[in-house]
């Protein structure tokens, strides 16, 4: 496995060079990322300990006028030793995530695809109006990515912290998803609006990203710039329409034969935003971020009300000078179901996330959640930063399931697992740390260890052993 993937970047770095190649006024660029994924997962009635190769190839013709942008991209994923034997009965189900690519692959070991990533045509300059754009065709997108900071520290906080809570690409799977629909964007007196219209691609764990789903949204936001100098912030206010219309069967706490009978579709309001804000004192930069959201809508046959919210702090010293520290705190609350037996669904449905950023190892996401963390980043070198965050995770409610997962990938499986604790409520504590450099423009290596150490939620499923461990070596190459 190690020398096919060495060769093959070695192919890829002889054949297409290292700079993107301009043939008329057509940029031809590309990047293929190579991971290796080691788990030790919570000890089942499977294989929870095994190495697998994850990686994607992309391709991209692009082009921009005065008036007209373009892209076309190809994208290339191909898994290589994916586990055969990591996916026991439920409720243990999936043993990592070695288990969740070979069963959304044909229980193949190895897999892999070409289909079309994106293809999309941007219109510029609406109406006269420079400030007005409108993208239409196949494209990522995030939430919260419609406006980039100029503030650095806002940037980064929010890249990190903000964007693809409920809406994102999925990037860091080795297929991720893409969106087919429209986008439109407008800026007026400091103040940006969006619109986006789109269906769900398939894509995730399973390497066909060809067609797309009975699942699509409509986001609509206004996020706007405030303050000046030493004090500068953003808000966003927001409201999303989500519906899934493929009659799959629902994840949720009700007995699995109610279940059967509901197969209506999921049709979900979400209204909320975000502040963060930045203040420079003579003790250092300190920064704070809210983030909320309230739902409502139907859930099948059930009506669906819930809620979610993030406040977190912030510090980057003046100390230290060479290691720039940048410490973080918070703590997430998103709800969850009381009952199962009323015909309320009370789970925060995260609908379509890059759950990632927000799980570094992905056990869990933001269903059913109660995180306390803090996160201390370093950056002794502008081509380094190294990032070590702790988080003690608990259900917010105890009738309810964990979940998993990051939203529908496949028209046959509904995206998210839940598992049944027995009303205990204590899931993990976890503590990881990941290493990222950038050698140049053109290569970057991240390696990641995570340990987790399962608490009471965790013994009622896997008896044998609670902790688990993962780790990855990644290698980016872009040209």
């Amino acid at each position: 496995m190690r020398q096919y993937l060495f060769a093959t970047l070695f192919v890829c770095t002889a054949v297409l060079g290292q700079e993107p190649i301009k043939v008329g006024g057509v940029t031809i660029s590309g990047s293929l990322r190579s991971r290796t994924e080691m788990w030790d997962y919570f000890q089942g009635d499977a294989n929870s300990d095994y190495a697998f190769s994850g990686n994607i190839f992309k391709l991209s013709f692009a082009q921009t006028t005065r008036k007209l942008d373009w892209q076309f991209e190809l994208a290339a994923p191909f898994l290589l030793g994916l586990p055969n034997d990591a996916i026991a009965a439920a409720p243990q189900l999936q043993l990592g995530l070695g288990g969740n690519y070979f069963g959304a692959n044909d229980a193949r070991r190895h897999a892999g695809m070409v289909f079309p990533k994106q293809g999309y045509l941007r219109f510029k300059g609406l109406f006269g109006d420079k400030d007005q754009s409108l993208r239409v065709g196949r494209f990522e997108w995030m939430d919260g990515g419609e406006v980039t900071p100029k503030d650095p520290t806002l940037a980064a906080l929010k890249r990190d912290r903000v964007t693809q809570r409920i809406i994102g690409p999925f990037g860091w799977s080795h297929v991720g998803r893409s969106f087919d629909g429209f986008e439109y964007k407008a800026s007026k007196r400091n103040i940006t609006y969006s619109l986006v219209s789109a269906l769900t691609t398939r894509g995730a764990f399973q390497v066909d990203g060809w067609g797309n789903l009975k699942t699509g949204f409509s986001y609509g936001s206004a996020t706007g710039q405030v303050g000046k100098g030493k004090n500068v912030g953003e808000w966003r206010a927001l409201a999303v329409y989500y519906q899934d219309w493929r009659h799959v069967l629902k994840t949720d706490n009700r007995a699995a034969a109610v279940r059967q009978l509901d197969m209506n579709n999921i049709r979900i309001g979400t209204y909320g935003g975000h502040y963060i804000h930045r203040t420079e004192t003579s003790a250092g930069i300190f920064d704070f971020m809210l983030w909320g959201m309230l739902q409502s809508g139907k859930w099948g046959r059930q009506d669906h009300r819930s809620n979610a919210f993030d406040l977190e702090a912030g510090w980057q010293p003046k100390a230290l000078p060479k290691l720039k520290p940048w410490l973080m705190g918070g703590i997430t609350r998103t709800g969850g179901d009381d009952d199962p037996l009323d015909n309320r669904h009370g789970s925060y449905f995260q609908m379509l996330p890059t759950p990632r950023p927000y799980a570094r190892i992905p056990f869990y996401n933001m269903m059913n959640n109660r995180d306390i963390y803090g996160i201390l980043a370093l950056r002794p070198h502008k081509a380094v930063t190294i990032r070590s965050e702790f988080h003690s995770l608990a259900l917010a409610n105890r009738n309810d399931l964990w979940y998993v997962g990051g939203g529908a990938f496949q028209p046959w499986t509904f995206g998210f697992i839940g598992r049944n604790t027995g009303k205990a409520k204590s899931l993990a504590n976890q503590w990881d740390t990941s290493i990222d450099w950038t050698i140049n423009p053109h290569w970057a290596v991240t390696g990641y260890y995570a340990y987790v150490d399962g608490k009471a939620a965790m013994r009622t499923i896997y008896p044998k052993n609670q902790d688990a461990q993962f780790a990855y070596i990644e290698l980016n190459y872009k040209f």
